[in-house]
């Protein structure tokens, strides 16, 4: 009987921590797709400032570039802050 006790609490608590690895995958999954929207956004808004042709100019890609590299670098930047606290 003890066995089929330490049996299900053993199931329950794998099951458990496999739905916190699940939940902290998706929350990981969101914040970098709000992050990706937050940098297009800006970014387009920033670089873009006429109606885009089929390819984007020499400095329309600069801009791009180093605006996404900014954002990237200020996140991390934010994040070890965080990190910190």
């Amino acid at each position: 009987m003890e066995n089929s006790a330490e049996m299900q609490r053993f199931i329950e608590f794998t099951a458990d921590s496999y739905l916190n690895i699940t939940l902290q995958q998706e929350q990981q999954k969101a914040m970098v797709s709000e992050m990706v929207g937050k940098l297009t956004s800006v970014c387009w808004d920033k670089c873009i400032t006429s109606t885009p042709g089929s390819k984007f100019s020499s400095g329309e890609t600069t801009c791009l570039t180093n605006c996404a590299q900014r954002f990237l670098d200020m996140s991390v930047i934010i994040a070890k802050r965080f990190e910190m606290q």
